[in-house]
């Protein structure tokens, strides 16, 4: 298959694919890409809803999300749309998608139905390339450790009516009482590549330690995942799609189309309970 590489060290863009018509071995090759990029894109695809969710039915099984808005008919396809009038973006801050749950989020597709004329792009870390580039003694230090992971501060009530006031885009706000705990260094069940498991949104402290004590690690942790040299930025086209993984990379959509309308549909894959370094 044609691609491209979006980024010097990481994402993977497909031109010749038809997501409706993929064959076996193409199958084999998106999902080799993905295990080494942790994202792949899709230019130019015609799926309807049906053909989304069967794509994304072969790489793994659909998981509802609990707070977003469904697509109309389709319980397994969240709406993730930015009106005129909305001051902000769904996704806006850093982060991965469902690491408050218990066995997270194998990975993510998003397809573009619509798109600013301008903006509204969507920047991704990879957290392979974040990890790597530990010293050794911070490695060391990370390994046996922990974090807390939670959705309350995020998607209660409370926090939506703070997010925004009169806020149409979510819902059953009393559901969001997860808090999960995964190692902080993960070893990808596919890749078998290590990966700094925290992000900025979700992520809430280490497991023992108190909230002013986890802060200074946590911080640094997020502001180095943040270099350059490991993010890349994807401009949307409608009909492109974005496919990452979940405990690979972390994303951040971009709020500078202030006057104008984007609307994407997302599929989101089970996953499973994640291991550490020393199999915790």
């Amino acid at each position: 298959m044609k691609n491209r590489n979006v980024a010097e060290n990481f994402g993977i863009e497909f031109f010749d694919v038809d997501l409706s018509k993929m064959t076996d071995q193409e199958l084999v090759e998106v999902r080799e890409a993905q295990n080494n990029h942790g994202v792949v894109f899709f230019r130019d695809q015609n799926l309807d809803c049906d053909q989304h969710i069967q794509f994304a039915k072969r790489f793994g099984n659909i998981v509802v999300n609990r707070f977003f808005e469904n697509v109309d008919g389709y319980e397994e396809i969240a709406m993730v749309r930015k009106e005129p009038h909305h001051g902000t973006v769904v996704g806006e801050n850093w982060h991965t998608d469902h690491s408050y749950d218990q066995a997270p989020a194998l990975g993510s597709i998003l397809y573009a139905r619509e798109v600013p004329s301008v903006g509204g792009d969507t920047l991704f870390v990879n957290t392979y390339l974040a990890y790597e580039a530990l010293s050794d003694g911070l490695k060391s230090t990370l390994q046996n450790l922990k974090a807390v992971h939670g959705s309350e501060h995020v998607f209660s009530k409370a926090a939506v009516e703070g997010f925004e006031p009169d806020e149409d885009r979510f819902h059953n706000f009393d559901q969001a009482i997860q808090e999960s705990i995964h190692p902080v260094v993960i070893v990808h069940p596919n890749s078998g590549r290590k990966s700094l498991y925290v992000n900025p949104l979700f992520t809430l402290g280490f497991e023992g330690w108190t909230r002013d004590e986890s802060a200074p690690l946590l911080n640094y942790l997020c502001e180095h995942s943040l270099k350059p040299e490991f993010r890349l930025r994807y401009r949307w086209h409608n009909d492109s799609i974005a496919f990452w993984d979940n405990r690979a990379t972390w994303h951040q959509a971009q709020n500078d189309y202030p006057t104008e309308r984007r609307v994407m549909h997302r599929i989101t894959l089970k996953g499973c309970e994640l291991e550490g370094v020393s199999g915790g």
